[in-house]
């Protein structure tokens, strides 16, 4: 199966052993910029009768149209409460991680907004299917000026969650938005460094190269044919001599553990040409300029774990701390409540958000 239909099966090959195939982990069509929002309750987790949940949208700097789910816990009281923005992971939706991750909040006394970024899920952008540095950092900027706009929100306690892929851009929008008081990264993922380099930067710089003279040839076809090509999707089925995280992508994206019809990961597929900016826009370039403090959670076992643990150490200043959840693998912080430590980014957004 390849990567993308312009690259050559050598690259193919090094991307393969790299690992970039998977981190490309598939994107869904929506109704662009005609926005035909869904009402009913389709979320993949139980919803809860702690919180009021209400469909919103908001527009970031460039124009586009995002669509989020706001989480106001019932029992608030009159006093402005502090709010959390939430995204991921990369090819999921709001009604998956973000989701969870944002009603759990929520019950804890936050007003939570998670979100669909640019390109993706309910949210506007043409053409679909698109990741860029840019816009998908500017994503949680917007949520921030929506939230700070809320007669429930305190506009000073504002935080954010970056859920894999999603964290390499939340860190970048911590180091671009000083109003982001906290942020908490879980299980992330440096998109911009996966793509350029393949995992553990096991990718050739002639390999890179290759690839960029493809995408760009790929560039050429999709002017000249009026259409985009996709990059591969996750499998529906495995072989069963995947690596395992492979199989644990599969596992959530592609059953009814995780599956939701809008999102990449699990129905669809990147508009492919979309590693182009990925490849040359490096997000984490400025993270030690971040000031404000930073959590960062993931699994001890996750074959990702590197990238939390080399974006830690870029980190500056004794507000910043790395938490690794012991057995666990990357999806596992996609949905095991028993893991996923939410005392602790209770307790971290309370104490950082209330300064």
């Amino acid at each position: 199966m390849n990567v993308f239909p312009m690259i050559s099966s050598a690259v193919v090959g090094a991307l393969l052993t790299a690992g970039a195939f998977y981190c490309f982990c598939p994107g869904k069509k929506n109704t662009g910029d005609h926005l035909v929002l869904t009402q009913e309750w389709d979320k993949t987790f139980q919803k809860s009768d702690k919180v009021e949940t209400r469909k919103v949208t908001f527009k970031n700097r460039f124009g586009i149209t995002l669509v989020g789910d706001l989480y106001i816990p019932k029992e608030k009281g009159t006093e402005k409460l502090p709010a959390i923005a939430v995204s991921g992971p990369f090819g999921a939706v709001k009604e998956q991680v973000s989701g969870l991750y944002a009603q759990t909040m929520a019950e804890r006394g936050f007003v939570t907004l998670a979100f669909d970024p640019s390109f993706t899920g309910e949210s506007g952008g043409t053409v679909r299917d698109v990741a860029s540095p840019d816009i998908n950092t500017d994503d949680f900027s917007a949520a921030v000026d929506f939230l700070t706009t809320l007669p429930e929100v305190d506009a000073q306690k504002i935080g954010i969650i970056g859920i894999c892929g999603f964290g390499g851009f939340g860190l970048n929008a911590a180091a671009q938005d000083t109003r982001i008081k906290a942020t908490v990264t879980s299980t992330m993922y440096d998109m911009t460094r996966v793509t350029a380099k393949g995992y553990n930067d096991s990718m050739s710089a002639e390999d890179l190269y290759k690839m960029r003279e493809d995408l760009n040839n790929q560039r050429t076809q999709d002017a000249q044919n009026g259409t985009y090509a996709k990059a591969a999707p996750l499998p529906d089925k495995l072989n069963g001599d995947e690596p395992q995280f492979l199989k644990d992508y599969v596992n959530y994206y592609k059953t009814p553990l995780g599956f939701h019809k809008r999102s990449i990961g699990s129905n669809g597929a990147w508009n492919a040409t979309s590693a182009l900016s990925l490849i040359t826009q490096p997000i984490l370039a400025y993270s030690g300029t971040i000031k404000n403090p930073v959590l960062m959670i993931h699994g001890e076992k996750a074959h990702s774990r590197y990238f939390s643990e080399d974006a830690f150490k870029q980190l500056r200043g004794d507000n910043k701390e790395l938490m690794i959840i012991p057995n666990a693998n990357h999806t596992d912080l996609y949905y095991k409540t028993d893991v996923i430590p939410f005392d602790k980014m209770e307790q971290f957004f309370k104490e950082n958000l209330n300064k």
